[in-house]
């Protein structure tokens, strides 16, 4: 997911606008969303939901505190990725709709699991 999430603001150029502008967020998210599923292995995956949400939202309101040492470790890359550099409501329909797309294809492997 990581790779993914870089590769979509490095080639952003080639791809259409729609893509380029909010799958990084979404990518983001559904990396956070795979963290916690990773973590909680055993968990529902409504859990990795919750957790996905509330730490993504998180995030967002943090940009809204603007200390200058939270600052610049915003200006670091590192920082800036994790981060955020601003708040955005559309970040949290962008984090919001990388969730549920993970719950989705978590949803979907999990039920081709059992099948097997």
């Amino acid at each position: 997911m990581m790779l993914l999430g870089l590769s979509s603001r490095k080639f952003s150029n080639h791809l259409p606008d729609f893509i380029a502008v909010h799958a990084g967020d979404m990518i983001w998210a559904m990396m956070v969303y795979f963290g916690f599923r990773f973590l909680f292995i055993r968990k529902s995956l409504l859990l990795a939901g919750v957790l996905s949400i509330l730490f993504s939202f998180g995030i967002e309101g943090s940009q809204l505190y603007q200390a200058d040492w939270l600052n610049q470790l915003r200006d670091t890359t590192i920082g800036a990725l994790i981060l955020g550099k601003g708040f955005l409501f559309m970040d949290l329909i962008r984090y919001s709709s990388g969730i549920l797309l993970a719950c989705i294809i978590d949803t979907f492997f999990v039920w081709r699991s059992k099948g097997d």
